[in-house]
């Protein structure tokens, strides 16, 4: 796996001080850990995560603080497709509002133009509007709606942004 060099701009930058890079093997029960505390429903097991880093078509990020992952996010790319999936963003519930999402958001963003992609796509809980601001904050718009998408029956906010 090549480990990639993320340029996260300034305005980010300055929100955290989390190093944000390419997941590693090393990185998977922490991986685990982060999963089992922020989603109730819909969460990785260590299986898919395994998976999904060892995947030419997904690219998973961490952020890290003080040498402790505090946020994840993974990253689906299909052959033949010009448009790439935003699976999941995970911050630690100790680590939220400091701008660790938001530079997960823009490490994934960078990850899809490397490959080629020329638009983002990604669900989103419909009860989850801190991260509908955070999203809408960078450029995506809203098109349209899953149904009982999640596991509980919650439905899915659908929202893409245009990689220029």
């Amino acid at each position: 796996m090549l480990a990639h060099a993320l340029s996260i701009p300034a305005e980010s930058r300055a929100m955290t001080d989390a190093h944000i890079r390419r997941a590693t093997m090393g990185d998977l029960d922490a991986l685990v850990e982060l999963e089992n505390s922020v989603f109730e429903v819909e969460r990785m097991s260590a299986r898919q995560l395994r998976r999904h880093l060892e995947s030419l078509s997904a690219e998973v990020f961490v952020a890290t603080r003080e040498r402790r992952v505090v946020g994840a996010a993974v990253l689906f790319f299909r052959r033949a497709s010009n448009v790439a999936r935003l699976y999941s963003i995970a911050v630690a519930p100790s680590e939220r509002g400091g701008g660790i999402g938001e530079g997960l958001l823009v490490a994934a963003e960078q990850a899809a133009r490397r490959r080629g992609s020329r638009s983002l796509r990604l669900e989103v809980r419909s009860d989850n509007a801190g991260a509908q601001r955070l999203y809408e904050r960078h450029g995506y718009h809203h098109f349209g709606l899953h149904r009982a998408y999640y596991e509980d029956g919650h439905d899915a906010q659908r929202y893409e942004k245009a990689l220029a």
